[in-house]
């Protein structure tokens, strides 16, 4: 059964290989990956040492349960250590990202031990699609599960362009992050043990105010509330740092932050959850009632550490935000040629492109979470012009590998140029009504 589809509307081409930012498939048709497939293969298709790695683990040690050490698993924990700076701290393995939320959420109430532990969120975020996980996002995925993990409460977005609380940003105050601590009065100090957020995008498309977490930091050490930084998909050079809320140094630190997705460039399956040593010490002394088989496999963690010397000796976090650069000036010009683009925003090799019927309303080009035909249409023919581009709702995602070739990405984004006409028509025609 293929994820997030009907399975009578699936026709998708069948892959077959890769290498850097391009794939192909089984009828010999090529394309420019512009997502990293689903934001994950930041390392692109085919990593030549990431592959080597885990040849040459599979050769010496394939599995070690977690009751039992195993070499790659503790170097990999030492260098994410090393990597955010959290001396003291420990990590906790995971299959993905869905469970590295699900465990660090547990990890919070256990370490905080408050007799409620209600976790804070926000609507339009996506923390994963296990129960626990869909109870913690703030996503129209999640209008079909039952209740799944208790005491959750979701704040407004800190989303600018359509700001909930209909405020404008030069003259906000960032309320957004204030509403956060407006619930956690509310709700109680004493009962709320996290805030688990992504401090950057999603593929909800919701890129917060730069001041946003950093006030979440503030009000979290105010309360005595632990903040957890969701990074499986701004982690590992998505934004031109190694992780997303490095942007706002120290006032910026998490007390828990999860990883998956760029952990292994997607080569094999891996989460985490990185812990500061205020939590870690939690653990000393009392029992940690949690664990997966595959927590931590040997295969992966060698991916993984494959993964984290790639990323550094090629300079790919530095590129993301180089390269990043020159990808938003070419969408900017885009956005004064074509009037379905409403807004563009991110930062590094993640870009968001909002469209809509109307500019001064800024009706979308179709209500949230719909996909307009006109879009649809568009990421058809970008297949067909060797392009696969990725879509949310009114939202066009782009997050291209970070060693894409600048050519490749310049000639996705003439692509896109010359197929945005498809829905600027919608724009004319809204117009004409």
């Amino acid at each position: 059964m293929h994820t997030w589809t009907v399975q009578a509307d699936w026709g998708a081409p069948t892959l077959v290989g890769g290498e850097g930012a391009l794939f192909w498939d089984d009828q010999d048709n090529t394309y420019i990956d512009m997502s990293s497939m689903a934001e994950c293969s930041n390392l692109g298709h085919q990593h030549p040492r990431v592959v080597e790695a885990i040849r040459r683990q599979a050769a010496e040690l394939c599995f070690a349960t977690s009751a039992w050490g195993a070499k790659p698993r503790a170097e990999l924990a030492a260098h994410l250590i090393e990597l955010s700076g959290y001396d003291g701290g420990r990590v906790f393995f995971t299959l993905a990202g869905a469970d590295a939320n699900e465990n660090a959420v547990k990890l919070a109430r256990w370490a905080t031990n408050k007799p409620v532990g209600k976790i804070i969120t926000r609507y339009r975020s996506y923390h994963g699609a296990t129960l626990g996980a869909m109870e913690f996002s703030g996503d129209n995925r999640g209008w079909v599960y039952a209740p799944g993990t208790p005491n959750v409460v979701h704040a407004v977005p800190p989303y600018c362009y359509r700001c909930p609380l209909g405020l404008a940003y030069d003259k906000c105050g960032i309320r957004c992050a204030d509403h956060v601590a407006d619930l956690i009065e509310w709700e109680g100090p004493k009962t709320v043990s996290a805030v688990l957020m992504e401090p950057h995008a999603g593929t909800n498309g919701v890129v917060a105010p730069p001041e946003y977490w950093p006030r979440l930091r503030e009000i979290c050490s105010r309360y005595n509330i632990l903040l957890i930084a969701d990074e499986v998909m701004s982690g590992f050079g998505r934004v031109g740092h190694w992780f997303a809320w490095q942007e706002y140094g120290e006032e910026g630190r998490p007390d828990l932050m999860t990883l998956a997705k760029g952990l292994t460039g997607a080569h094999l399956p891996l989460g985490a959850v990185v812990v500061s040593r205020k939590v870690a010490e939690q653990f000393e002394s009392q029992m940690l009632y949690s664990g997966m088989t595959y927590s931590g496999h040997p295969l992966a963690c060698a991916a993984g550490l494959a993964a984290l010397n790639a990323y550094r000796d090629e300079d790919l976090i530095a590129r993301s935000h180089d390269l990043g650069a020159r990808m938003h000036s070419v969408l900017q010009f885009l956005e004064e040629s074509h009037p379905s683009i409403g807004d563009i925003r991110g930062q590094g090799l993640f870009a968001v492109i909002e469209l809509v019927k109307n500019r001064r309303t800024r009706e979308p080009l179709s209500p949230w979470p719909q996909t307009a035909p006109s879009l649809r249409r568009l990421v058809d023919e970008g297949r067909t012009s060797g392009v696969s581009f990725a879509v949310r709702g009114n939202l066009i995602i782009l997050a291209p590998p970070l060693n894409i070739e600048q050519r490749h990405l310049i000639r996705a984004l003439e692509v896109l140029d010359k197929l945005l006409p498809i829905c600027d028509a919608e724009v004319a025609r809204a117009a004409g009504d």
